[in-house]
């Protein structure tokens, strides 16, 4: 425990981390990472716990693996992203396939580190998934063409019609609300919205753009808002 110096002003607790990790030597590492940065950190061994803390703590965000006993991580952050949509989970876990992070990703995940994994790097995915969720942001709803989109509450509607939208579908939408008319790169995008600064294939970026027009735009293949621009990414037009 370090020591403070007299007259020194203590350092500032940043708020509380949910770890759920049901390897205790796991447990000891994260905990040392987090409390080394000045964060409280609550350690819960399975998915039931898990859920407890995180319903009682209200913690600032969540590292998680993904095998657990009792409920599974996958379910967790399901339940989790529903429940407080705003708290960042990141994802903790050896299972490296594609198809796995591109589910995580669609339940709500906000980033995935694989184990073995950087002390350093866990932090710092850490760190700029709690700025992003503290960053500014325009009012709830947001009106554009026949759509209204209430961000807070999650619902979309078309032309008056509910539209169902995942939890990362509304928040690659909301990064494109939040920047209109500006040229977004699927590289950006990747890593503003996904988290990650590199991904096996800037196709999940345009899979999830795919769905958003079939979704919201009157004309999917010919789209008046979520525009491609051809060598450069992607342009939102409300």
């Amino acid at each position: 425990m370090e020591v403070p110096v007299e007259g020194q002003a203590p350092k500032l607790e940043l708020g509380t981390i949910l770890v759920v990790e049901d390897d205790p030597r796991m447990q000891k590492v994260l905990k040392r990472i987090f409390t080394e940065e000045s964060y409280s950190t609550e350690i819960a061994g399975d998915g039931k716990a898990g859920l407890e803390l995180f319903r009682a703590r209200r913690p600032v965000a969540v590292v998680l693996d993904l095998i657990l006993p009792q409920i599974s991580g996958r379910e967790l952050c399901r339940t989790m992203k529903s429940l407080s949509p705003d708290v960042p989970v990141i994802v903790l876990s050896a299972i490296t396939e594609v198809v796995d992070k591109v589910l995580l990703l669609e339940l709500g995940a906000d980033d995935y580190v694989t184990k073995p994994f950087s002390p350093r790097e866990l932090m710092a995915r850490v760190q700029a998934a709690i700025r992003r969720r503290r960053r500014p942001t325009q009012s709830a709803v947001y009106r554009f063409g026949d759509c209204e989109i209430d961000f807070e509450k999650m619902t979309a509607k078309r032309a008056g019609v509910l539209v169902v939208l995942t939890s990362h579908e509304f928040k690659l939408l909301r990064f494109f609300t939040d920047n209109p008319e500006r040229v977004l790169s699927r590289e950006l995008l990747l890593n503003e919205v996904w988290g990650y600064n590199s991904y096996p294939t800037t196709r999940t970026v345009d899979n999830q753009i795919l769905k958003l027009r079939q979704k919201l735009e009157p004309d999917p293949a010919n789209p008046s808002h979520l525009l491609t621009l051809y060598g450069a990414g992607y342009k939102f037009v409300p």
